[in-house]
């Protein structure tokens, strides 16, 4: 794809996370997007077809952001425990609770309710976050997919709680590592 297309599908995704941050809703125009990208909407439905799929592209970003943030904080991480705590600091970074984000994280799940594409990257991202946890759970206690499951849990759930309340993430961050420390003993 030339360049020029990539700068455009990248500003069209930044102008939907943009909106529905500043919406709090899905419930946003193809036309308002495109007007905050500076283009038309026939322009973002060339390059998305729809509007399904251009938020599941603003969803990838924020994803694709998550990821790259986590891959950071793993960089050089010795310990399993270490390993587990970076995890779940990066999940409640201040990063994660800015306006647009907490829209877009919320709006995906709702989203996911409706949508097989949704739903589809929702279970990626669920099965990443899985994934990552065992490796510093493995030989640490009887079941460790049974605590990864109830660590992603207390994470999407203490997510949405922190970012309703407006809380920063350090409270979730050591509720989170307490029911590590109490599955892993």
């Amino acid at each position: 794809m030339p360049k020029p297309e990539i700068e455009r599908r990248n500003a069209l995704v930044q102008a939907a996370i943009a909106e529905i941050g500043a919406a709090g809703t899905l419930d946003v125009t193809v036309a308002k997007i495109a007007r905050r990208a500076g283009m038309s909407p026939a322009l973002a439905h060339h390059y998305f077809g729809s509007k399904d799929r251009m938020l599941i592209a603003s969803m990838r970003h924020v994803l694709a952001l998550f990821g790259a943030e986590v891959r950071a904080a793993l960089a050089g991480v010795t310990t399993p425990e270490a390993r587990i705590e970076a995890i779940v600091r990066t999940s409640f970074a201040p990063s994660n609770f800015r306006q647009d984000v907490v829209a877009a994280w919320l709006n995906f799940y709702v989203h996911a309710q409706r949508d097989e594409g949704t739903r589809r990257l929702l279970r990626l991202y669920q099965r990443r976050l899985r994934s990552n946890l065992l490796v510093g759970l493995r030989g640490r206690c009887a079941d460790p997919g049974a605590l990864a499951e109830g660590i992603a849990a207390m994470i999407d759930g203490l997510y949405v709680r922190q970012a309703l309340s407006g809380a920063d993430g350090d409270r979730a961050v050591e509720l989170v590592m307490d029911y590590v420390n109490r599955g892993t003993r």
